[in-house]
């Protein structure tokens, strides 16, 4: 990120110094995000814009392969400057047991890990079978994209905990490292559990499927 930031910045709670020296200055963060508490995000099967046809067709063959991995179907959510903010993503992944770490990677211009980025903590809920709605919800343009949607707030850092999911993940921001068009965001866990929910909610092949409906799919 290649910023160092001032030395009266505040080191949100349960950060590394390894982080924090590559942390961008809080001017920056602000201006970024201007007066808008929550994201403008993308939907599961994002696309991020290219030039030329050459790599748009590039592109979509690397989305097509990579649809052929089901994924399940996270919100990422925070609280930032007294808001809550969230964000649909399938891409993360478990990194490491000892110290327990995880990972998920929003792209460059998303506003949702700005306001991360200026809390330094987020939690990670694994959606359920049949909460497309809240998935569709976090992922859109709305003012209040928490409206009508039951949470409360995670034990370790405060951050949003949706009702009615698989599991969760609370954390510290640990790392950032940019990669290509998105970050590699790096949390180390504070705090975990899993939910009365059994099914997860996937996405395969651009469309949600459950654990029952993907196995039904052609092949």
């Amino acid at each position: 990120m290649g910023q160092t930031v001032r030395v009266n910045d505040p080191l949100p709670e349960g950060m590394s110094e390894d982080a924090h020296t590559s942390w961008p200055p809080r001017e920056l963060i602000d201006s970024f995000l201007g007066n808008f508490p929550t994201d403008f995000e993308w939907r599961p099967g994002e696309t991020i814009e290219v030039d030329g046809e050459e790599a748009q067709a590039r592109a979509r063959v690397f989305r097509d392969v990579l649809g052929r991995y089901a994924s399940g179907v996270t919100v990422v959510t925070t609280i930032s400057n007294g808001q809550p903010v969230a964000m649909t993503c399938q891409s993360f992944t478990s990194v490491s047991l000892d110290p327990p770490l995880v990972a998920f990677l929003p792209t460059r211009q998303s506003r949702a890990f700005a306001s991360i980025q200026r809390a330094g903590k987020f939690c990670v809920n694994f959606l359920a079978a049949g909460q497309e709605q809240i998935s569709n919800q976090m992922a859109s343009r709305a003012e209040d994209k928490f409206a009508d949607i039951a949470w409360s707030p995670a034990p370790g850092t405060g951050s949003p905990l949706l009702d009615d999911i698989v599991g969760h993940v609370d954390c510290t921001v640990h790392a950032v490292h940019e990669a290509g068009d998105h970050y590699i965001v790096i949390g180390k866990v504070v705090d975990l559990g899993v939910a009365e929910a059994e099914l997860p909610l996937l996405y395969y092949r651009g469309a949600y499927r459950t654990t029952d409906t993907a196995q039904a799919q052609p092949r």
